[in-house]
């Protein structure tokens, strides 16, 4: 494999050991950005619509054109990922990403927010599977990519967490529009340093794009995507809801028909029909939904049953920062020790324990206690999952299609919250409709329907956990094991070996240490 770096002599090799943890930290810091990006407007969303004079359509629109972009596009950004080479598709997503953020934090009103969230989506969705990809180029031993990626897996929970506090920070000191200035500096950042600091990858593969295929996955993923965010605020029965939602699941249909006509599909799939890999999808699947469902619901559940400010909203959320951090310094050694599957289904247990924690919350719940606990839980069953789920879904993969399997994880990624969100906030709406009919004020009602819908993706999240465990039971994939063969837990990704080396965490790999055993 080519790496695009020139061979280190002697004195050299560790200038090029710190060059790899340099690029490491690039991509890390990109992947958490694009993440950041999903959730960096949660908090502020009322200041904004006050700000603009939005109605709530609007207000929705807003909140998911990333996401809609993103997810729908993602499949097309893997392949190209692979097609037009791995850092050229890198920079392109970057720049995009960057000018549009510009383009959304100075706009003067609706049309620039909405467009440049949209286009923002766009260019995430070229970089992110590159960003994934490269990680293999940077470290192309097996057993090093494998506990690369453990890292890797750990950092779009931090990214989702970093949202919420940056939106919840800077919209209560400053204005919601300075947000937007982390993800034009990690932008800008990534074009220029790319070329130093980050190997081109394999050469570009020569094949035929399908363009019918990636026509029509991004339309039905993006149509399907746009009726679920509207069930949110409409009943199923709506024709603004279900038309979509049919259509979109219409289009993918013919998408899998398509796929299995042509020579060069855009997603082979007999890719996604491997069993460990199905699962450590749908893993990260629900995954990024729970995760998704508890910042939306207590983000409202804050603000407008406890009357917390956006800033307070955000701090409420450390103990989950933090949690996380802990765990994606330990995630890498777990999986060493007991292996992706085992990690990923510990995680789905964990959470699912979090979830029923958080699920007790009602209209005056003190915060220090199952709450608390709740979201301190939640995240380290969450962090395992990515990270387990990240290992097993990569196990085995090629490295020509390096760039597919990033854009097939990280729309699982996307996906999950669009799908998720709208099943469960239609639940959680339906319920305290019903606990008002009864009786109950409006803030009892809120806080049951926003326990029950929190109690049902406990339950999901549980039987998922019994699901992957059968499926993959006698499975064993451990950080380094992988096509090229296997190394015990002291193997490591930055060539320190021993149980004793220090473990990577998403900070670190920002900060610029490599991922280490």
């Amino acid at each position: 494999m080519s790496s695009g770096f020139a061979p280190a002599p002697g004195g050299a090799a560790v200038d090029a050991v710190t060059r790899t943890g340099r690029g490491f930290a690039l991509l890390g810091a990109v992947q958490v950005v694009l993440i950041l990006a999903i959730t960096m407007l949660s908090p502020a969303l009322p200041a904004i619509q006050h700000d603009l004079g939005l109605s709530g359509a609007q207000l929705t629109l807003v909140s998911a054109a990333y996401g809609l972009s993103f997810s729908g596009l993602l499949m097309l950004g893997g392949r190209l990922a692979d097609l037009l080479g791995r850092r050229r598709a890198l920079v392109a997503g970057a720049a995009v990403f960057g000018l549009a953020s510009a383009a959304a934090g100075l706009g003067p009103g609706f049309a620039f927010l909405l467009g440049g969230r949209f286009v923002q989506g766009v260019g995430a969705a070229l970089a992110a599977p590159a960003a994934m990809s490269l990680v293999r180029s940077l470290y192309p031993d097996e057993a090093r990519h494998a506990r690369a990626l453990a890292v890797w897996g750990g950092l779009a929970g931090f990214g989702a967490t970093a949202g919420m506090l940056l939106s919840g920070t800077v919209s209560t000191w400053v204005s919601w529009r300075w947000a937007f200035a982390v993800p034009v500096a990690v932008s800008l950042i990534a074009v220029v340093a790319a070329r130093r600091l980050l190997p081109a990858g394999p050469s570009p593969v020569r094949v035929k794009l399908d363009v019918p295929g990636a026509v029509l996955v991004t339309a039905g993923l993006t149509v399907m995507s746009y009726g679920l965010v509207q069930a949110g605020e409409r009943p199923w029965s709506a024709g603004v809801v279900w038309g979509p939602v049919a259509a979109g699941v219409l289009l993918l249909a013919a998408f899998a028909v398509v796929e299995l006509k042509v020579a060069d599909p855009l997603v082979p799939l007999g890719f996604l029909a491997r069993r460990h890999r199905a699962t450590a999808l749908w893993a990260v699947f629900i995954g990024s939904a729970g995760m998704s469902t508890i910042f939306f619901l207590l983000s409202l559940y804050f603000q407008e049953v406890r009357d917390a400010s956006p800033l307070l909203t955000s701090a409420a959320f450390l103990p989950f920062s933090a949690a996380q951090v802990v765990t994606g310094m330990l995630a890498g050694r777990l999986i060493g020790r007991f292996g992706g599957r085992a990690v990923m289904v510990g995680g789905l247990v964990i959470a699912a324990g979090g979830l029923v924690l958080i699920g007790q919350l009602g209209a005056s719940s003190p915060y220090a206690g199952a709450m608390l606990a709740g979201l301190i839980v939640f995240p380290v069953g969450i962090a395992c999952v990515f990270s387990g789920s990240t290992v097993v879904a990569l196990e085995g993969v090629e490295d020509s299609r390096a760039g597919l399997a990033g854009g097939v994880i990280n729309t699982a990624m996307e996906v999950g919250p669009t799908v998720g969100l709208a099943i469960l906030v239609s639940l959680a709406t339906a319920h305290a409709t019903g606990l008002r009919s009864g009786g109950e004020n409006a803030a009892s009602a809120t806080s049951g329907g926003y326990a029950f819908a929190l109690l049902l993706a406990a339950a999901a999240f549980a039987a998922s956990a019994v699901g992957s465990a059968v499926v993959l039971r006698g499975r064993r994939v451990s950080a380094g094991a992988g096509a090229g063969g296997a190394a015990g837990p002291g193997a490591g990704v930055g060539g320190v070996a021993g149980p004793g080396a220090p473990e990577a965490c998403p900070p670190a790999a920002v900060a610029g240490r490599s991922p280490k055993a």
